[in-house]
């Protein structure tokens, strides 16, 4: 592997020099910034966390700020980006940082795998994008690359796949920082090269292999296997589930509930909803069991639909009445259009949202 890596790592770092993308985290080395691109990063595209990261930026620009700031205000910037867990763990470090540490982001890999959300990937990226240390990271793009690169047919989810994978990412960064020379940071730009040559060269649909760097070093390139590698092996079966919503409106107000803690989507917002099964539903039967007396409206509804992970989700939603007594019920609330737009929801209940000011949901009682 020497003998590759010598010749793997100066290809990748000129190439980076020259074809580096201008990310906004790439302009600092504060750690901080560049943790919570990282997270901002995990299952999401660099077009949809750039507006993120930059206004999250602005809001809470420092680990104190962070750690000190309300939680519903800490959804709301992530609210649209998915999997909230996220944000609630990169509070949840903040404040350890803040308390265990003195505020001082730590520096060493151990410590950084000790905090809520960070893993062996995010601590690797924070050591070595931001204080330039030879610690080697491995997500989906530099797996693809290390793939085709040394031709590595079997699936990188098994154990000693992985590794292999593992231990071929860290003598190129080890060889990174042997180059090493004055002020340069070779190990930073060496991970972000391998990042960023899956991002943009070596994808996964249609490699540019005219473009790539090392291709002349590429095995799945050499072979014409860029198709069959990685191996991602057998994928689990998509999963179809159904959601019926009600947008119950009363004097120019809207009723939603709070999440509960320790759930999926845990305190964010949303309108009331059931889960169900089949393809013929009694939906008036399902709005009484979840609002009590209510008349649903015959007026026809709308629908929606997302995917997250291998769950492909419809919801279908309707317009409802309330006839009896006002509702109470913990974590539930009446809002004015005014007061969703500060709440944070999923993404398929902040779709009903911007949608309920339309002649669908219009209140002409009002």
């Amino acid at each position: 592997m020497d003998a590759r890596a010598g010749a793997l790592v100066p290809l990748l770092l000129a190439w980076f020099r020259g074809n580096a993308r201008d990310l906004p985290w790439r302009r600092t080395t504060d750690p901080y910034a560049i943790w919570i691109s990282e997270i901002m990063l995990q299952q999401t595209q660099v077009r949809t966390v750039i507006p993120y990261w930059e206004r999250w930026m602005l809001e809470l620009p420092t680990l104190q700020s962070l750690a000190r700031a309300r939680p519903e205000r800490v959804l709301k910037l992530w609210e649209g980006l998915g999997y909230y867990t996220r944000a609630r763990n990169l509070q949840r470090a903040a404040a350890a940082i803040v308390t265990e540490h003195s505020g001082r982001f730590p520096k060493v890999f151990e410590e950084l795998l000790a905090l809520s959300g960070i893993g062996r990937y995010t601590a690797g990226a924070i050591c070595s994008i931001a204080f330039n240390q030879p610690v080697p990271i491995l997500d989906g793009n530099v797996i693809r690359v290390l793939a085709r690169l040394f031709g590595i047919d079997q699936n990188p989810r098994e154990k000693e796949t992985n590794a292999r994978l593992w231990k071929l990412a860290e003598a190129l960064v080890q060889e990174a920082a042997g180059t090493q020379r004055g002020r340069a940071r070779n190990c930073s730009h060496l991970n972000q090269a391998l990042m960023e040559l899956g991002a943009t060269i070596c994808t996964a649909r249609l490699p540019n292999c005219l473009s790539c760097p090392v291709r002349k070093n590429c095995v799945a390139c050499r072979e014409n296997r860029t198709g069959e590698l990685p191996n991602p092996g057998r994928r689990p079966a998509s999963t179809q589930r159904r959601f019926i919503a009600f947008v119950v409106q009363r004097k120019g107000r809207f009723l939603v509930h709070r999440r509960p803690p320790d759930v999926v989507n845990a305190q964010l917002w949303e309108f009331p909803n059931v889960e169900v099964t089949g393809d013929h539903t009694a939906i008036p039967r399902l709005a009484k069991n979840l609002l009590g007396r209510c008349r649903v409206s015959d007026r026809a509804g709308f629908r929606l639909k997302h995917t997250i992970t291998r769950y492909r989700i419809t919801v279908d939603v309707f317009r409802a009445e309330v006839l009896g007594s006002s509702i109470r019920a913990p974590g539930r609330r009446w809002c004015s259009l005014s007061d969703l737009s500060k709440l944070a929801f999923p993404s398929a209940h902040r779709k009903i949202a911007g949608r309920i000011g339309n002649d669908l949901f219009a209140d002409k009682s009002t």
